[in-house]
């Protein structure tokens, strides 16, 4: 077996085990209410790359971490993912019907349910992630570190920010800053939750921590760029929702501002900034570092 194959077999058996976490966290389907809990885990288990609570464990294992109170944050930062792009599907944002290859949350259960399902994500990964706290009373300081980060890049100051100036700004040209804006905040600020919750939990020292943050900021912009070029150049089929999306939407995207040869040499630039903060790191992570290089150069 070559390297590139057996490195796709220790994915998908890492992704197998992080499945078995999502079911594990999620709620019992029970009360009046219970269609909530089915909406939550028809979005939750829709498949996907699990790629956030990936990267949290795989940098935890960069610096040896041994906390059980990883897991309860590797659920909550999928579910956070998650609630984000059932909201982004919404009529009132992108309106997509199809998500990783079927029908979108609202699509099955209803505008009102998707507003709620969302809502029940997120607040469903805050309960889950304060887990943390009865696992591993002893370590409530890191923890509370990792509660901080979650909250902070989730939030009005990372994703929610992001989202609001990507929204505010739908329909108009918008200068590369901003832009560049939007990029660090909606998709990259989830990205540096992930890697800096991991190397908290991990043991890693405050200084690791920000250079931590620094990496995946870059990969978590690489990767949106990465997402403007397939959604010009892939199809349906292949990313498992619908193409040119931006361009309905009218949204400036780095391939509509600065074409898709530019867009390609700033994924590249970018990736090799990552990688190279990442050799200054104490620890060691061969698959960590084949993992964010595959993120940021997929085809899907």
């Amino acid at each position: 077996m070559n390297s590139d194959n057996d490195f796709q077999v220790q994915i998908k058996q890492k992704v197998q085990r992080i499945e078995g976490i999502l079911q594990e966290y999620l709620p019992k389907q029970k009360g009046y209410q219970s269609v909530i809990m089915e909406a939550m885990g028809y979005s939750l288990l829709a498949g996907g790359k699990r790629l956030r609570p990936l990267m949290m464990q795989e940098t935890f294992r960069l610096y040896n971490g041994t906390a059980k109170s990883l897991r309860p944050f590797m659920a909550a930062i999928e579910m956070i993912h998650t609630y984000s792009l059932v909201h982004d599907d919404l009529p009132a944002m992108d309106n997509d019907e199809y998500r990783r290859g079927r029908r979108t949350t609202h699509v099955v259960y209803g505008e009102d349910m998707g507003i709620l399902t969302g809502d029940a994500l997120l607040n469903y990964a805050f309960e889950t992630a304060f887990k943390a706290f009865v696992i591993e009373p002893e370590d409530s300081l890191a923890i509370g570190r990792a509660l901080t980060v979650l909250g902070d890049k989730a939030g009005i100051y990372g994703m929610i920010g992001g989202q609001v100036i990507d929204v505010k700004e739908t329909g108009r040209r918008v200068s590369r800053e901003v832009l560049c804006t939007i990029y660090r905040l909606k998709t990259a600020a989830l990205i540096e939750a992930s890697m800096m919750i991991g190397a908290i939990l991990g043991g890693a020292s405050e200084e690791e921590v920000r250079k931590v943050e620094k990496i995946a900021g870059y990969v978590g912009v690489a990767f949106q760029i990465q997402d403007d070029i397939l959604d010009v150049t892939s199809t349906s089929e292949t990313l498992g929702k619908p193409i040119h999306s931006d361009e309905r939407n009218e949204k400036t995207t780095y391939v509509t501002l600065m074409g898709i040869p530019e867009a390609k040499k700033e994924v590249e630039r970018l990736s090799k900034e990552a990688i190279g903060l990442l050799h200054e790191l104490s620890g060691e992570n061969a698959f960590l570092e084949k993992l964010l290089l595959q993120l940021i150069h997929r085809d899907r």
